[in-house]
């Protein structure tokens, strides 16, 4: 079972995309928590500024980025708490003897973090971490959840992925994976629509519908 990271395993993505907006409507470009998610939520950093930079007509500081990726962790080390019910579900995933990993659209140094503060990164070793920033192209791309599957030695049918976001869900379909949606926080019809094959709102749910047609 591939876990996305974010709003998956842990509720980071109202704080980042907070201290995102925040730091763009210092830049002169104002906007809201829910602007940023709409707009950015799913991009890799540097798509995020070049999409910032065409909008301002300028470039950003040389500086911006770290200064990011330096608060948003600040903000994590403040608040970032796991999404209810991850290290059970993901317990008992495991005791079902099901392999689990993370790949996320993020750094590993921030997945790392993440699972850190939240009390997770017992579940998830570094050996079963993946990051988009090591394959050619993030999601929507299939890349890294195929890499992820390479690297654990599982054959990408008997992968079951459990997504939040649209363009997470399109990975994984394009990488011959089963998908569920997580819908706690995230658009039920958008998922259902690229294509995840049951939705969940709790992930006390995620136990029984991963075996739901047999493939683990």
């Amino acid at each position: 079972m591939i876990f996305d990271c974010d709003g998956v395993l842990v509720d980071s993505l109202s704080i980042a995309c907070g201290v995102l907006a925040q730091m763009l409507t210092d830049e002169g470009l104002p906007m809201t928590l829910m602007e940023a998610r709409r707009d950015y939520q799913e991009l890799l950093l540097a798509e995020v500024v070049t999409r910032v930079e065409a909008k301002l007509g300028r470039t950003l500081p040389p500086d911006w980025l770290d200064r990011y990726e330096r608060g948003r962790a600040d903000a994590f080390r403040r608040e970032l708490r796991a999404v209810p019910g991850a290290a059970q579900a993901t317990r008992r995933i495991k005791a079902a003897g099901i392999e689990v990993c993370v790949a996320s659209q993020g750094k590993l140094s921030k997945t790392s973090l993440s699972l850190a503060l939240t009390g997770l990164d017992g579940l998830f070793p570094e050996a079963v971490r993946f990051s988009a920033y090591s394959v050619a192209k993030g999601k929507p791309a299939p890349d890294l959840f195929l890499h992820a599957a390479a690297s654990m030695g599982i054959e990408p049918a008997g992968c079951i992925v459990v997504e939040d976001t649209p363009s997470g869900v399109t990975a994984a379909v394009a990488a011959n994976m089963r998908v569920l949606g997580y819908a706690a926080d995230s658009d039920e019809q958008a998922l259902r629509d690229a294509g995840a094959t049951a939705i969940l709102r709790s992930l006390d749910e995620l136990p029984k519908l991963a075996c739901a047609d047999g493939r683990v």
